[in-house]
């Protein structure tokens, strides 16, 4: 169509009526050709410039120019979505949820309350009566809500300072298996060229039982808090190395990550932004699993005489203080409230890893 039969299709449709009505673009104009033909004719208003042939002019009065505003495309375009907005609120619409990590939180913060509290007994103090004589293995009571144990201390004492101390072991380790499991699972993983020697190195340390050599080393070395963290240090990362690189090969050559390679993005980049967010609801669930893992061996160790000393309290050692008296029946309470917490205190971190598992997982996201 030339310019001279486009101007006078254009012009049609305002000779009919269309003059009050502004045009914001010639596209626009073109468009209301198409359809004007249906519409009832208009009076141009009295205002209106008419030709003498009864048409109306085409100025630049009646066209005005559409303005782009990128920022307007993309808010069009843009879902309001965030991860971890998304997860928390899945987490937080599941009471259970809700009602486990309020009890941890209190849990955690009470063992640090206790001792701040008033008429609060010392953990290490060997209580006598108005005579003199020790009161051993005393029942629960007023006085002492735990009773005591056969030497004479308070059991309620013990056992916060003593969950507060499984506590301190249990995140440590977990901590320190998450960070060098995610690091060294990520490096085996990526780097093709490294996997033979991580896998010897794994073969070496896998072949070995975790719990004798943890026996081995605090055998050896000096019992204390810090011999036990380090030791439960020394071989729980193996698992979760293992573990992280399993994941990794999975999403090592997923279409994303080969473009992202294509495009020269470095591998540290491609690990850090397109393969270890994959990984969170894993990571969060092994992590909220290594905690009573960790309180789990303490327990083990202590029990078997290999712990921490005695005098350190701990849901380990009074369990084991608790299984000397155990067959006598009014004596049993000290071997109950131990094992009540440190089942508590594994239940709710495996539901509690689950749940936050199910809530970080992008498919659950709505």
């Amino acid at each position: 169509m030339d310019e001279k039969k486009m101007f006078d299709k254009a012009k049609k449709p305002i000779t009919r009526g269309y003059a009050d009505h502004k045009i914001t673009t010639l596209q626009e104009g073109f468009a209301a050709t198409n359809n004007l033909a249906d519409l009832e004719e208009i009076k141009v208003p009295e205002n209106c410039n008419v030709c003498d042939d009864g048409s109306t002019p085409i100025t630049d009065d009646l066209f005005e120019l559409a303005h782009h505003d990128t920022s307007e495309a993309e808010r069009i375009g843009y879902s309001n979505y965030s991860y971890w907005g998304s997860t928390f609120r899945v987490f937080f619409k599941k009471k259970i949820s809700v009602i486990l990590l309020v009890f941890l939180v209190a849990l955690l913060a009470f063992t640090f309350i206790q001792p701040l509290l008033p008429n609060q007994k010392d953990s290490y103090k060997v209580y006598n009566d108005e005579n003199g004589a020790t009161l051993r293995n005393v029942a629960p009571n007023e006085e002492f809500w735990f009773g005591t144990n056969s030497i004479g201390q308070d059991l309620w004492s013990r056992i916060w300072k003593g969950t507060r101390t499984s506590l301190f072991i249990g995140i440590c380790v977990a901590v320190c298996n998450i960070v060098i499991g995610l690091i060294l699972g990520s490096i085996w993983g990526y780097a093709r060229k490294l996997d033979w020697l991580f896998t010897e190195i794994y073969n070496l340390f896998d072949n070995i039982p975790y719990t004798v050599l943890r026996m081995l080393l605090m055998y050896i070395l000096r019992p204390s808090l810090k011999t036990m963290i380090f030791v439960m240090c020394l071989t729980g990362w193996i698992g979760m190395t293992k573990y992280i690189r399993n994941l990794i090969l999975i999403y090592r050559d997923r279409e994303f990550n080969l473009a992202s390679r294509c495009l020269g993005t470095p591998s540290s980049k491609i690990i850090a932004k397109n393969i270890l967010p994959q990984l969170i609801s894993v990571v969060m669930l092994q992590t909220a699993l290594a905690i009573p893992d960790a309180i789990g061996s303490e327990v083990f160790l202590t029990y078997i005489g290999l712990g921490l000393p005695v005098e350190i309290p701990s849901l380990g050692n009074l369990i084991n203080e608790g299984r000397k008296v155990m067959l006598v029946a009014e004596q049993r309470y000290q071997l109950l409230f131990p094992v009540l917490i440190v089942s508590a205190i594994t239940i709710s971190f495996y539901a509690l890893g689950n749940a936050f598992a199910d809530a970080s997982d992008p498919r659950n996201h709505k």
